[in-house]
């Protein structure tokens, strides 16, 4: 391979502010939902400006959209780059585009330099990674990674009423001409470059995070019933009271999980009562449960205990309970020598560098089932993420855009085939 890939930092900046302007918000962020017609848009953009530099696209079933720079040897599996454009109905310009447009920006680095790479090197643009209109979230590297969609995920309904199947089949219709090739193609590696959304990195001013792993995810949905009354007229004997149920169990939760163990991360994120009227006890309350940790059996023993403290306080109230499970996902360990390729490229780049375990997940936790991952954090300001005030420094932006570039060269070095 030649030397000398290099980041235009330029670009990357002016592509950020353009995808940017695709949904754009009053308030500086971005609403561009999986499979709206801003997303739409903004996959064409990405494939248009494939097209223009001779990146074959195609896209899946699940509408992932990929753009492929060939290799010397096309029989290869390639190296994948990749993340997702679509973003929270109150997103960021970084969350995901970032890593998208990194990648682009490595294929077109190679290409400038006319580095003839001895496999291809792939874009992969994930389809609702974000799982904020339709649900689970990373949808598409989840199917990419099973093979196939599932068919309960094609009935899903958006709150606007949209279903998924429509959607999906609307999305590919948005590019005519581009392919559409099986779920689930091989692949020799996977780098995937994103925002910390944490404070740990610019708390320290560390240009690039080596991730080393992702924390395991439950999801849980709680439903405690207990009986309709009026607040006015019932004492407190006759009560049968699903938020006091409801109370407790917060305040045990929150009081006993996160304060003993720094790894340990409890969230409600949504609750409800039925009917909601101001004087009435409510009939039902709905709450959901976000547990994360980076031990699985850890991350077990806490389910352990919410699952009996939402028992506990639930038969106190003389309520009924139920609880759903939504999202298992246990951890994920990148392999060593993924991590260790990461920190061979920003050494190389003169980079300062740090380990850390991702708290949220990302597509590159689908794509570790498939082949070797590894992912790279670049700070945001504030460890502000999911929200329109989301920002990343310029030198930030080429940081990490840079350890992206050198941990695919490094990649794609260590891989050569040997010469007959």
């Amino acid at each position: 391979m030649k030397a000398g890939p290099a980041i235009r930092e330029e670009r990357l900046h002016d592509r950020l502010a353009r995808f940017a302007r695709i949904g754009a918000t009053a308030r500086g962020g971005v609403n561009r939902q999986a499979l709206t017609e801003g997303d739409r848009e903004a996959r064409a953009l990405l494939a248009e400006l494939g097209r223009t530099r001779g990146f074959a696209p195609r896209q899946d079933a699940a509408a992932n959209l990929f753009l492929r720079r060939e290799g010397r040897d096309p029989s290869l599996p390639p190296l994948m780059l990749g993340s997702h454009l679509d973003t929270q109905p109150t997103g960021g310009r970084f969350d995901g585009a970032l890593g998208v447009l990194a990648a682009l920006e490595v294929l077109e680095a190679l290409e400038d330099a006319g580095v003839e790479t001895p496999r291809a090197v792939e874009l992969a643009c994930w389809t609702n990674e974000e799982g904020s209109r339709f649900a689970p979230g990373a949808m598409g590297s989840q199917a990419f990674a099973a093979g196939a969609l599932a068919p309960e995920w094609l009935e899903a309904r958006s709150p606007d009423g949209a279903r998924l199947a429509d959607e999906l089949d609307g999305t590919l219709r948005a590019l005519p001409g581009v392919p559409i090739a099986r779920l689930g193609t091989p692949l020799a590696a996977y780098l995937e470059l994103h925002i910390e959304q944490g404070p740990v990195l610019e708390r320290e001013n560390i240009p690039v995070g080596v991730v080393t792993g992702i924390q395991g995810t439950v999801w849980l949905e709680v439903v405690i019933e207990g009986r309709a009354a009026h607040a006015g007229t019932t004492p407190l004997a006759f009560r049968r009271d699903p938020m006091v149920a409801a109370g407790a169990i917060l305040h045990t939760l929150h009081e006993g999980i996160m304060p003993g163990d720094d790894d340990a991360r409890f969230t409600v994120g949504r609750i409800d009562a039925y009917p909601g009227s101001v004087n009435a006890i409510p009939e039902r309350v709905t709450f959901s449960v976000d547990l994360r940790h980076p031990d699985a059996e850890t991350l077990g023993e806490l389910e352990r205990r919410v699952r009996a403290v939402c028992r506990r306080e639930a038969e106190r109230a003389g309520c009924a309970l139920t609880l759903r499970p939504l999202v298992h996902m246990p951890p994920v360990a990148f392999p060593a020598a993924m991590v260790e390729l990461v920190e061979a490229g920003a050494r190389r780049a003169g980079l300062a560098s740090r380990r850390l375990v991702s708290g949220a997940f990302h597509d590159a936790l689908y794509l570790a089932s498939r082949a070797p991952a590894a992912m790279i954090f670049c700070p945001c300001r504030d460890g502000v993420s999911h929200n329109e005030a989301e920002d990343v420094e310029p030198r930030f932006v080429a940081a990490g855009a840079t350890a992206l570039l050198e941990a695919a060269t490094g990649f794609l070095r260590s891989s050569a085939p040997a010469a007959a």
